[in-house]
This record gives C-alpha cells, sequence and structure tokens, in this order.
C-alpha cells in the first residue's frame, strides 16, 4: 500500500488498529521467549502502540518503525514522554532512555539501524500489508535481522474470511504464515482465540469468523537464507 495511504488515516483518526490496552498475549507468552535482560526488540509498523512501553517496562532495549509522524508523535504525547530527536537518515529518530522510534518508510531500513536486535513482536505489521506486499515485507524483515544469530519472537495475525470485509488489517492464514516466514523461522501456533465471540464490531461487520493467532518464532539458523 502507498505511505500516502497511512499518513490519510493517521491525519483522519481513523486509526481502528490501535490498542488502548497491552496485549494480553504479549504479556502471557512474552516471558516464555527467554530471553536475555536488555535484549534488543524490533516492533515493525508500530503505530503508537502501548505495547512497547511494556516491553521496554520490562527491561528490554525497544525499537519502533513508523512511517506516520503524527503517530510517533502522538505516542510520546499521549504516554507523557518527552523525546530525543535526532535525524539518522533517512529517518528521523525519537528516543527516550532505551525505548527508541525511527519515523520513516520500514522498506528504507537497513541492518545498521537495527543491530542487536535478537527478538522481535509483529502484531500489527504483517496483517497491514495486502497479500502482494507480504512476500517483500518478510524478505527485507529477514535481511534486516543479524546472521547466525537466533533471533525469537512473536507473531500475532487475524484470520478469517477475506471475501467478507476488505480490511486493513488482513486475513493471514496458518498456511501463507508457514509460507512466508517458514524458510527463516521455526513456527509454533500458540494459541487460536475467536474473537467473534468478545468483538462486537466484527459481527457488525457481518463477519461470520474471526480467529485471532499467535505464533512463536525461533529463527532456523541451519537453513536461513539471506534476502
Amino acid at each position: 500500500m502507498h505511505p500516502d495511504f497511512w499518513h490519510q488515516r493517521w491525519l483522519k483518526e481513523e486509526t481502528g488498529w490501535h490498542q488502548e490496552e497491552i496485549n494480553p498475549h504479549l504479556q502471557s507468552f512474552w516471558p516464555a521467549l527467554g530471553l536475555t535482560a536488555g535484549a534488543r526488540v524490533l516492533v515493525p509498523l508500530c503505530g503508537k502502540s502501548r505495547d512497547m512501553l511494556w516491553l521496554a517496562g520490562e527491561g528490554y532495549r525497544v525499537l519502533g518503525i513508523e512511517i506516520s509522524p503524527l503517530g510517533v508523535e502522538a505516542f510520546f504525547a499521549e504516554n507523557g514522554l518527552s523525546p530525543e530527536i535526532s535525524t539518522a537518515p533517512p529517518f528521523r529518530r525519537y528516543r527516550v532512555d532505551e525505548l527508541e522510534i525511527l519515523c520513516g518508510d520500514f522498506f528504507d531500513l537497513g541492518p545498521d539501524l537495527v543491530s542487536g536486535v535478537t527478538a522481535l513482536f509483529d502484531r500489527a505489521s504483517l496483517i497491514a500489508l495486502p497479500p502482494a506486499m507480504r512476500p517483500a515485507y518478510v524478505r527485507h524483515l529477514h535481511g534486516l535481522l543479524p546472521a547466525k544469530t537466533e533471533v525469537r519472537g512473536l507473531l500475532v495475525t487475524l484470520d478469517y474470511e477475506q471475501t467478507e470485509w476488505a480490511g486493513p488489517p488482513f486475513a493471514v492464514t496458518p498456511t501463507e504464515v508457514n509460507a512466508l516466514h517458514g524458510a527463516y523461522f521455526h513456527i509454533q501456533e500458540l494459541v487460536a482465540h475467536d474473537l467473534l465471540a468478545s468483538t462486537p464490531r466484527y459481527r457488525e461487520r457481518g463477519l461470520t469468523r474471526m480467529m485471532e493467532r499467535v505464533y512463536r518464532l525461533t529463527s532456523n539458523l541451519m537453513t536461513i537464507p539471506r534476502p
């Protein structure tokens, strides 16, 4: 999707993907990843997610990537934080202690800016992209991650009948998760949670199924190809 799409969504405050509460799956499953204290966590297409605050509060170094300046500024303003702002071409860097957000296009990100990353949290990035863009996103993501280093993380997706709703967020099936990430990661589905019963807006859209799936990802160091 063209960057202007997201800029317009933020400008019009059409940010239905944003969750005010910390993602419960993050809280439930992240500790079991067994990451070392102070591990650097990549949060692509982060928006103004409060999940980053939780990760930072747990002692991790957090690196978010967000294309919208409005989203980045809202994150810090709404959480009462005053970031140090600098340039990291082609990005603008916002930093408070061990929490950092790079404002710019994810596809412009180079490995130098993500050095030291050993963890990944993707709640709203893969599902934000239409099918045609997902392979390029995954190739670029894995090209950023350090070679010969085990990277662990969580991936959260939505799985529903795409013909019933155009998205975004888009439907991503378990089959596609394995097709996209299987060459790079060992993939373990941790939970499939039925959102239809607990989230009226999905029923109101006419959806007949809405599953939220959570996957544990662990680098496949033996076979991982470099894009």
